[in-house]
């Protein structure tokens, strides 16, 4: 998670001037993904972690959704606090990506993760990089680990099949 900042950056080929991050709220896990992809995810063995996490978390819960509904005039006032001198017309909202939590079922309920985590399906055929901005200075080796733990279990899968 993040709070709001500003940030300069180069996009193709010119700098701009960053403030964010906002909260939004999708049900979609993908940006391609379907709008059925978080009530598909609810299963049985997963629906206590997930209110756990709920019940646990209900202050962040309340600033993402306030966070969420902010109008571009609420924003700027944001903005304002830290640049007084932004001007409303000057800026606008632009939809830089889409991060995942990681809600980590625990013997006592769910845990929610805020770092990133190296994820795999049971049978191997996925392993993906989850979690929340990884950062440049770790994303390389992260990806990697992936890397490296997707070909040992491809490499060794009927061994492991065995066990």
């Amino acid at each position: 998670m993040s709070v709001p900042h500003l940030d300069s950056r180069w996009i193709n080929g010119k700098k701009y001037l960053l403030f964010g991050p906002f909260a939004g709220f999708t049900t979609k896990f993908l940006k391609k993904g379907s709008y059925f992809d978080l009530f598909e995810s609810f299963k049985k063995d997963n629906l206590l972690p997930i209110f756990d996490v709920g019940f646990k978390n209900f202050e962040l819960i309340k600033y993402l959704a306030l966070q969420s509904t902010k109008n571009h005039s609420s924003r700027i006032k944001d903005l304002q606090e830290i640049m007084p001198s932004a001007c409303k017309d000057d800026w606008y909202l632009k939809n830089a990506g889409q991060r995942v939590q990681i809600i980590k079922k625990t013997k006592s309920g769910g845990v929610l993760k805020f770092g990133t985590e190296i994820v795999n399906s049971r049978d191997g055929s996925l392993f993906a990089l989850l979690g929340a901005s990884p950062g440049a200075s770790t994303a390389v080796n992260i990806m990697l680990q992936v890397l490296k733990k997707s070909i040992f279990y491809n490499e060794n899968k009927a061994a492991l099949d065995e066990k």
